[in-house]
């Protein structure tokens, strides 16, 4: 519990700044749409940190590690309270993020180690309560205190629960044995950091009318010829930070390949929806996050029935399926308007979370399907960073779509643009048909009574 307490923080903060990005923006003068840098930034420092969160837990043991991560976690949410620019902003959801990579990763390292094997089932069934809660809190509570505290307070409230769990950390956990760690490449790291952050920051800042438009290409361009170099270095290495080789696996070839494309709108719908529906519906945020809230509900709910769904109709098929409606759910958003009952926009979003999160329980479970138990870490690894860099794409996608859009009319948001912006994800996140449609009819048949069960 005092492990899940840690997650339930790093996960409802995750969710809850959406709701208050109007609020935030318009306080330390920049607009909404700039502010998707502090979604992306803190998304592409958990890519970049989560793969070396093992290492560091064997290196410098992993209760040290975890009371490290609470502690950046707690300094970034500090600075994000104080900043007063962009660029202040964004640079203290860098460190959040940082802290926030090594939190899930290293929990469940310390609850697989110090867990009898008897009791483990349980106890990760524990842990996975914050992961499932966070998201349904955090619209409501971001919401609530930004339209009647300030938004401040949405990372004031982190410093008492951190402190509150290093204290418990420190008390209560028991001691975890010392490792030695596996060779870490270094170079490995820094070339895939760079090319993430690149890539993604590019994306964002390409279409920002207060950044040259030469500085995103740029960026684009320093993201790819470092993530060029290492894909040619890794093939070299013993043992690279992500494997690419790890590709050769068809079923995780396919699982990572078609879920960053469909979980492309899953990034890019907390950052859209609570847009729309406060500068374009006149919504305030705690009306938004009551709204939205609705959605990480959908996905709690579909949880109970997943593994029968794929048990009856194969993963091929209902992955087709709930990928396909959920791509036009997400653009159905997109033809809502003020005068649109808030009850049919709730009930859109709640069976848009049910589908999404079926077709997500599927491909987690489809990424291991194939893949031996001696690459099952890499297999984890290259996971985890995808499902970062696609979401942060996909807030990058949406938000630059706003941006071109808008500045066709005078800049100001209209309707029109989010109409825009939710079929350009849609569209996206509807072309992972195309690799589900390729997979082969018993696709996953022998991970129903495995893996789903077990997840």
């Amino acid at each position: 519990m005092i492990l899940a307490v840690a997650l339930f923080m790093e996960r409802m903060d995750s969710t809850i700044i959406a709701t208050s990005l109007p609020a935030i923006a318009a306080d330390i003068g920049t607009s909404p749409i700039a502010l998707k840098l502090a979604v992306t930034s803190y998304l592409v420092a958990l890519a970049v940190f989560i793969p070396i969160s093992g290492w560091m837990s064997d290196r410098f043991g992993a209760l040290n590690v975890f009371r490290l991560a609470i502690g950046v976690f707690m300094i970034g949410s500090i600075g994000c309270a104080f900043s007063n620019s962009i660029e202040a902003f964004v640079f203290a959801r860098l460190i959040q993020g940082a802290g926030g990579s090594m939190m899930t990763p290293v929990s469940r390292l310390l609850l697989v180690r110090g867990t009898p094997r008897n009791q483990l089932v349980d106890a990760l069934a524990w842990l996975t309560i914050p992961a499932l809660i966070g998201p349904i809190l955090g619209p409501p509570v971001g919401g609530f205190l930004t339209t009647y505290l300030s938004w401040h307070w949405i990372f004031w409230i982190n410093v008492p629960i951190g402190i509150v769990g290093i204290i418990l950390v420190t008390r209560l956990l028991p001691p975890v044995e010392t490792r030695v760690p596996k060779p870490l490449d270094f170079p490995g790291f820094f070339l895939s950091a760079i090319s993430f952050g690149a890539l993604i920051l590019g994306i964002s800042i390409v279409s920002l009318p207060a950044v040259p438009r030469y500085y995103g290409y740029a960026t684009v361009a320093v993201g790819a010829l470092s993530g060029i170099i290492y894909l040619l270095r890794a093939r070299r290495v013993a043992h690279p930070l992500l494997d690419p080789r790890m590709f050769r696996y068809p079923m995780f070839r396919a699982a990572i390949v078609g879920a960053s494309n469909f979980r492309m709108g899953l990034g890019a719908l907390p950052f859209l929806m609570p847009l729309m529906l406060q500068l374009g519906f006149g919504l305030s945020p705690f009306q938004s996050g009551m709204v939205t809230f609705v959605t990480a509900i959908g996905s709690l709910s579909s949880k109970f029935g997943a593994a029968r769904m794929f048990g009856a109709f194969g993963f091929r098929r209902v992955l087709i399926v709930t990928t396909i409606l959920s791509a036009i759910l997400l653009g159905i958003n997109g033809l809502f308007h003020p005068g649109t009952p808030l009850s049919l926009i709730m009930a859109c979003l709640l069976v848009g979370g049910v589908l999404r999160s079926m077709a997500f329980s599927g491909v987690n479970a489809m990424a291991f399907g194939d893949v031996d138990d001696a690459d099952s870490g890499q297999a984890t690894a290259i996971n985890a960073v995808a499902q970062r860099l696609s979401m942060a794409t996909g807030v990058a996608v949406a938000g630059a779509s706003l941006d071109i859009s808008s500045s066709l009319h005078g800049g100001t948001l209209e309707n029109i643009d989010f109409q825009i912006a939710f079929v350009v994800v849609g569209l996206i996140s509807a072309s992972s048909v195309i690799t589900f449609w390729r997979l082969p009819r018993n696709a996953g048949d022998d991970l129903v009574n495995r893996k789903m069960r077990e997840g």
